[in-house]
């Protein structure tokens, strides 16, 4: 009797076991997949997810984000860009204020930009582009970020009621690398179940 309990209770964790493994690649495949997609299109806001800044300049990972924002806004696909991130240990500025300063550089005119400087991570930046974006009779947008990042951030653009297109910028220096990309991948394929039963409203 206590054999046969062992033994069910063994098939029971090689069950739980193997649908495990199987939830995780189904996580890492949809990453890979959301990579690839562009689906951009005119909306109220171009949203760009923060990035590492450098005594108030942008790293080459938040230049190549911001740069394809601005590359979107100067095709007309929406009107204003809104920049997001918070105050990194250690910093005296936002990423969202240096991302500020750098597309005002490039033409981007003042009141074409809102800024969310509060959040450090993905979920509370979208939290507060929602937030932002609740004054605005529509709530589409554009995300711009790296390609391993699309699909969270379509996740939790959509668990706070944004009607979110993405539109992965090709320079960064992560998608430059097949290393670094499948790094951020993996990691991405372990947050993305966190994110979908944990993280939102």
């Amino acid at each position: 009797m206590e054999a046969r309990s062992r033994t069910r209770w063994s098939l029971i964790w090689k069950a739980l076991a193997l649908l495990l493994v199987i939830g995780w690649l189904v996580s890492l495949l949809s990453v890979l997949a959301w990579e690839h997609r562009d689906t951009a299109r005119p909306a109220s806001a171009i949203v760009v997810l923060g990035a590492a800044q450098y005594v108030g300049r942008p790293s080459p990972v938040l230049k190549a984000r911001l740069d394809h924002a601005i590359a979107l806004w100067r095709r007309g696909l929406a009107p204003r860009l809104v920049l997001t991130g918070g105050v990194g240990d250690g910093d005296t500025t936002s990423e969202a204020a240096v991302s500020k300063r750098y597309v005002l550089q490039r033409g981007v005119p003042d009141s074409a930009i809102m800024t969310e400087g509060i959040g450090r991570t993905t979920n509370e930046s979208m939290k507060h582009v929602a937030e932002l974006m609740a004054k605005r009779p529509t709530r589409d947008v554009i995300l711009v970020s790296d390609p391993f990042h699309m699909l969270r951030l379509s996740i939790l653009a959509r668990r706070y009621g944004l009607d979110p297109y993405s539109s992965p910028t090709r320079s960064s220096p992560i998608s430059a690398s097949r290393r670094e990309s499948w790094k951020y991948a993996l990691g991405e394929s372990i947050k993305v179940p966190f994110t979908l039963l944990f993280e939102g409203p």
